[in-house]
């Protein structure tokens, strides 16, 4: 095959057929709403640390998605190729957050819809999602939750704790309770009423009580 067959080839000609135009006007759209999801995830990020390079990354996603959407219509053919090609891609990065996958998905599918041409879904779709992202992000926490660690000399002292975590927290829960030769630890899950926790200092004075330790809870809760 000489150089002439190869520029004469199908493959050559059907590069060419695309057009310019949808192609600036979708990738504009794209970037346009990739910020947008930019700024909604760092306005909700309720996270300790936060990265720029995730969230410049969902601008980036949802380029190439729409780069590789556009592809995959104009070319029967190469929607096969790359289904086949995608389909070894293996991705490695840690998610921190549960909610960064949503926002993974979010910028994912932005490209998917704008590249597929319904440029009017994505503007409307994530008009909503970023609403609804603000709306519970800023609902405030009544009852925070925190994990509760007491150390007891003795069943006097662990008594007298109790009494003073039930007086003041709205709820607890014993998840565990540990029982050897220096004492007892008792370990509980409880809601705190706006934040306070000046009941911890209480149940440290408690004679017989070795320490007492607050930390949040990060977790799964239900009402």
């Amino acid at each position: 095959m000489s150089f002439s067959d190869i520029f004469k080839s199908s493959f050559l000609e059907s590069v060419t057929e695309f057009s310019a135009i949808d192609t600036l006007i979708g990738m504009l759209f794209a970037l346009v709403i990739g910020l947008f999801i930019f700024l909604i995830y760092k306005k909700t990020f309720s996270g300790i640390m936060y990265s720029t390079g995730f969230a410049m990354s969902l601008v980036g996603l949802s380029l190439v998605t729409t780069l590789v959407i556009m592809a995959v219509t104009s070319n029967v053919v190469l929607s096969l190729g790359m289904v086949g090609a995608l389909s070894i891609v293996r991705f490695r990065a840690a998610i921190k957050e549960p909610m960064e996958i949503v926002f993974l998905f979010w910028s994912l599918a932005v490209g998917i819809v704008i590249g597929a041409g319904m440029i009017p879904l994505a503007v409307i779709g994530s008009a909503i999602i970023g609403v609804i992202m603000v709306l519970f992000v800023n609902v405030k926490v009544r009852n925070t939750p925190y994990i509760l660690i007491v150390n007891c000399a003795d069943e006097k002292a662990e008594e007298s704790a109790v009494n003073i975590i039930e007086k003041s927290v709205d709820k607890y829960i014993v998840k565990s309770k540990t029982v050897n030769a220096a004492g007892i630890e008792l370990t509980a899950e409880i809601r705190v009423k706006d934040a306070a926790t000046d009941f911890v200092n209480r149940i440290n004075t408690i004679t017989g009580v070795s320490g007492a330790t607050l930390v949040t809870f990060n977790g799964e809760y239900m009402s």
